[in-house]
């Protein structure tokens, strides 16, 4: 970011002017610093949902909506997606570059090594109500964590933050298994040490009914991208969160569980699960494709999976996982019929001007829930897949924040429109 001392721009208000700095990001995008405002002014912005109110400097991720760009530090996501593994996108999103080789190999023993949790940890997760929605479990064990690991609880020792960073990673897949497990009545699985990240989150998770063979490594493969696809999206509600409770110099324990809780929300992460109602709605009653296209234009229907609050072209994740969706529906021995439909809904809306005129294209969420579904995880664990990818993302912006020069505690001001003053009664 540049800082141009030439340029400014001018408030009018009534009692004089104010002129505001205007800073310049990488990409040429320009910022109105509005710190002074208050003090200046008296006066405050108000800015519902924050849509327009940049709250921090970042290094990690650049989106542009328009254009249908998303790059982490710098590099595209398609080349990340097709070309790149959870693990090392997770490192580049944390670290800020890509690891040599070494030390790939020495993150992912890291993670190994402590893929474990405590046997007493073990039995506090094994004792939370098994129906209960597993996001709301998982957020529970990871705030947890800073209890059984009181090591690592202290934002101000890089060394602390350092090793919860690693326990998270390497922790979280190990808890969302038991997790699943727990819920259909199975034995949890420990880590295997002999598989990375992704193969021993499967296995935790299915045991031997995993799938093997060529179907198998394209369930792998896609999980594996599914979590490059998660790993960071700027200051979306649930980042944004960490960033706030982690603002309060909280544990990265607690604000990565803030995270989960905000995430769990179903205008967040819960969009995938609702495209996929949306299609067994479809199928359930028996409505062509033509006639809930007009349903949706005549605002009688939702059309789930399209548009996006950024995106105002294709969403470039969107992209690979169509690829990726069409390959385990040509090797599935049973294909979902969901997946089908979703093809057939997508051809059939990208050639309405309706949709394409209002920039509805497919979003990310259009393919994860139905890629999910074929694999064998239930509606309820896919925003569970998201938070694990997602991860790297918090865990970056909660480490980056704390060597912002300008860190501060998060105070968002309010706009009154409540009562004006008055007397309790009896008081005059």
């Amino acid at each position: 970011m540049s800082d141009d001392k030439e340029r400014t721009v001018e408030l009018h208000y009534e009692g004089g002017v104010l002129k505001l700095p205007v800073f310049t990001g990488t990409e040429g995008e320009s910022t109105i610093e509005l710190k002074t405002l208050l003090g200046s002014t008296g006066m405050t912005t108000l800015d519902p949902g924050f849509g327009n109110t940049a709250s921090c400097s970042s290094k990690i991720t650049y989106i542009d909506g328009a254009a249908g760009i998303l790059r982490y530090r710098g590099y595209p996501i398609e080349d990340l997606a097709v070309h790149s593994t959870f693990l090392e996108t997770a490192y580049l999103v944390i670290y800020g570059e890509l690891p040599e080789p070494g030390q790939l190999k020495e993150f992912s023993e890291k993670l190994r090594d402590n893929a474990d949790i405590p046997a007493e940890m073990g039995a506090f997760i094994d004792a939370m109500p098994r129906n209960g929605h597993p996001m709301a479990l998982i957020a529970s064990a990871v705030n947890t964590l800073a209890a059984y690991y009181d090591d690592s609880v202290d934002p101000d020792d890089e060394d602390q933050v350092e090793l919860a960073t690693i326990r998270l990673m390497a922790k979280l897949p190990t808890i969302a298994a038991r997790i699943y497990r727990n819920s259909i009545g199975e034995t949890p699985i420990e880590p295997d040490a002999a598989l990375d990240y992704v193969d021993n989150f499967i296995r935790m998770t299915f045991g031997d009914k995993a799938p093997t063979g060529e179907l198998g490594e394209l369930f792998n493969k896609a999980v594996g991208m599914l979590l490059v696809l998660h790993a960071d999206h700027e200051l979306n509600c649930s980042t944004a969160t960490v960033r706030v409770v982690g603002s309060s110099k909280a544990d990265i324990y607690a604000s990565v569980a803030s995270g989960v809780n905000a995430l769990s929300g179903p205008s967040h992460g819960g969009a995938n699960q609702a495209v996929l109602e949306m299609l067994e709605e479809i199928r359930d009653s028996g409505i062509s494709i033509e006639d809930f296209l007009e349903k949706v234009k005549a605002r009688e229907m939702r059309l789930m999976g399209f548009g996006h609050r950024v995106y105002k072209n294709f969403d470039p994740r969107s992209k690979e996982i169509k690829v990726l969706a069409s390959q385990i529906l040509d090797s599935h021995d049973n294909p979902d019929e969901l997946f089908a439909l979703a093809l057939k809904l997508e051809a059939a809306a990208l050639q309405d001007s309706y949709f394409t005129e209002r920039k509805l294209y497919p979003n990310v969420d259009f393919y994860t829930g139905v890629i999910y579904r074929t694999m064998g995880f239930p509606s309820n664990m896919f925003t569970v897949l998201f938070a694990i990818g997602r991860l790297p993302g918090w865990v970056a912006h909660y480490r980056e924040q704390l060597h912002d020069p300008a860190f501060r505690i998060a105070r968002p001001r309010q706009h009154y429109v409540g009562s004006d003053e008055r007397r309790y009664p009896g008081q005059g």
